[in-house]
């Protein structure tokens, strides 16, 4: 007799497929490594005399070192985070009041859509003749250039709000104040959280410019100082500086948000 046939041995169970956020990263990291590549091939053609990573490394670890850094950072980052935080915090709730009564965003949109229109670098030498060269104009340009990317999202955001849904709360007998604080804050905080994530952006361009027409230090002036003396190292450092800080800040809004809008359906 022949010998019954073995049963052929079981597949081996599938392993863990990475996650959609591990993906990302090594997406990102692979980014980050060819762009390094692509800095430093540049460098060694000879390309207008294009400093390499690791001579910005080391000139960066020379102003670390000194404690010249560690005074421009703290102060670029004071002027970005007050002006931001004062921006949004305005830009929020006027927001929300032109989406939700009528004569607000009538006597309003004229003037946000006005100073749209005009970059806020334009109002820095008007802020330097009425408040001096000290940290208020400075501050006040930031804070201008947060407002007016917030405030237009976060209107935008009232007034795409599903009307059945107010409908419908107002049927189940919510007032205004419960309509407002249970379905249009939440169904607006995408919104907002994406009109903050550009008007950071909008708060760092700003601050440079700032900086560059008066300051004594901060990341933009040490950028203006290097160009002097053709310090492309230096001006290199500042630039690397404000985008990883920025790009620090805009990854932190970016949680706030996910964490925020759990509910929102996501590819």
């Amino acid at each position: 007799m022949t010998a019954p046939h073995s049963a052929p041995a079981a597949a081996p169970p599938p392993g863990p497929r990475p996650r959609k956020a591990d993906r990302l990263l090594m997406f990102n990291l692979l980014s980050v490594a060819l762009g390094l590549l692509a800095w430093w091939a540049l460098a060694q053609s000879g390309l207008s005399g294009l400093p390499g990573p690791m001579e910005v490394l080391r000139r960066g670890a020379q102003l670390l070192a000194d404690g010249t850094l560690v005074h421009d950072i703290r102060a670029s980052l004071q002027r970005v985070l007050l002006g931001f935080v004062i921006g949004t915090a305005l830009a929020i709730p006027v927001g929300f009041l032109m989406g939700w009564y009528g004569w607000v965003r009538g006597l309003i949109e004229p003037y946000i859509q006005f100073f749209r229109t005009v970059p806020p670098l334009a109002i820095i030498p008007i802020a330097i003749v009425f408040m001096g060269i000290g940290e208020v104009p400075k501050v006040f340009v930031i804070s201008l250039a947060a407002f007016l990317s917030s405030v237009i999202s976060t209107f935008q955001g009232v007034i795409t709000v599903d009307k059945v849904l107010i409908n419908a709360a107002r049927v189940l007998g919510a007032n205004d104040f419960v309509v407002f604080r249970r379905v249009v804050i939440p169904a607006s905080t995408p919104f907002i959280l994406v009109g903050m994530r550009i008007g950071l952006g909008s708060s760092w361009a700003t601050l440079v410019a700032s900086e560059l027409i008066a300051a004594q230090e901060g990341l933009g002036q040490r950028m203006q100082q290097a160009q002097v003396y053709y310090d492309l190292p230096t001006i290199f450092v500042g630039l690397v500086l404000i985008g990883v800080l920025g790009l620090c800040m805009d990854r932190i809004l970016l949680w706030a948000e996910k964490r925020l809008t759990t509910w929102q359906e996501r590819r």
